[in-house]
């Protein structure tokens, strides 16, 4: 890993401990009403069959105490990985309150070299990926440690989100940042958009669509989660969404590579 890279990484680690202390909303574990269902709850979309007992389960990115625990919940074998050991003590807390069996492995998402190849049947990546330089790199990792024919789930912040100011100007939101940008971006304060603190990076569409391809899997699907409503106030979370979808989330399966075939990029949207 590269100088850069690891610092922004150790950059991160520090900010999502100090939002762990704060009380961050993505810092907060799953209620009691979502127990009673926990697949439909983080599978409303029935991306992964209705049914993921007994099979291997890689959170990435995931702390909190909602994700991992949820799917351990729906009878999945369920690794969490979390570069901050705050976020990672959530998943610990509401595994042992619920009676629930989880593994816990701080690391961060480009480096997954614990795990032998082709261990997990599904990958789930929560928005995290902005959070590191490369997210090339982070997609090589994930194919090395998902089955051929494993499913990838994963959720990004769409560019354009990232772009946009916080603010409107006039009746919509200006783009403020280049799209061909390097390094990370400014700090914010007071976004729903943005986790103020922590090193942001936008990736490209081509990084995120074109780069998933390139590491060896194939897109099924493709939704931005509705998240719009034009009867809020101007420069709500929710108004600003009817301007500028804040998410993306992809399915993706890993090809299924003979030993003697080259990878090749690949896009199904069906």
């Amino acid at each position: 890993m590269n100088e850069s890279r690891a610092a922004a990484h150790e950059h991160n680690r520090r900010a999502w401990d100090r939002l762990v202390d704060s009380g961050q909303r993505f810092t907060r574990p799953a209620r009691d009403e979502d127990f009673r269902n926990p697949l439909q709850v983080v599978d409303g979309l029935g991306w992964l069959g209705g049914d993921i007992r007994n099979q291997n389960v890689l959170c990435l990115g995931a702390g909190g105490g909602r994700q991992g625990p949820l799917y351990a919940a729906a009878g999945g074998r369920v690794t969490v990985v979390d570069i901050s050991r705050a976020m990672l003590e959530l998943d610990r807390q509401v595994a042992l309150e619920r009676g629930l069996e989880l593994q816990t492995v701080e690391t961060s998402m480009d480096d997954l070299a614990m795990f032998d190849a082709a261990e997990f049947d599904i990958v789930i990546h929560p928005v995290s990926t902005c959070y590191t330089p490369d997210v090339s790199a982070v997609y090589q990792q994930v194919a090395g440690v998902l089955r051929p024919g494993g499913i990838y789930v994963s959720q990004h912040k769409q560019p354009a989100s990232l772009q946009a100011d916080v603010q409107p100007t006039g009746p919509g939101y200006l783009l403020a940042e280049p799209y061909y940008r390097q390094g990370p971006l400014p700090p914010v304060e007071g976004s729903r958009h943005r986790e103020a603190g922590a090193l942001e990076y936008l990736h490209r569409w081509e990084q995120l669509i074109g780069g998933m391809c390139r590491a060896g899997f194939v897109i099924e699907d493709l939704v931005e989660p509705m998240h719009a409503d034009p009867q809020t106030p101007s420069g709500d979370f929710k108004h600003r969404s009817c301007y500028v979808a804040p998410y993306v989330r992809i399915k993706a399966r890993r090809r299924d590579v003979g030993a003697n075939e080259p990878q090749k990029s690949s896009l199904w949207l069906g």
